[in-house]
């Protein structure tokens, strides 16, 4: 379902439809699992925002969970 869903917008956007579902799914999880939930849409978008620029998927993507992994967490 979300293959079909993802070909689907990269059809109506006119985008290549090789996109790297493991990688972009994989920094959602490490920025919402430790910044925060509502963390993970904004990091997938600043990651396009990147990639669409030229930046390596992996590099970026693996930059950014550095970050998050590291990233402080709230006092509770």
């Amino acid at each position: 379902m979300m293959q079909t869903w993802i070909d689907a917008v990269c059809a109506e956007l006119n985008l290549p439809s090789d996109v790297n579902v493991d990688v972009i799914l994989d920094v959602a999880r490490v920025a919402a699992h430790n910044v925060e939930r509502p963390a993970a849409p904004v990091t997938t978008f600043l990651l396009g925002m990147l990639v669409g620029r030229g930046a390596d998927l992996s590099e970026a993507a693996a930059k950014i969970q550095k970050l998050a992994e590291t990233w402080p967490k709230p006092e509770e």
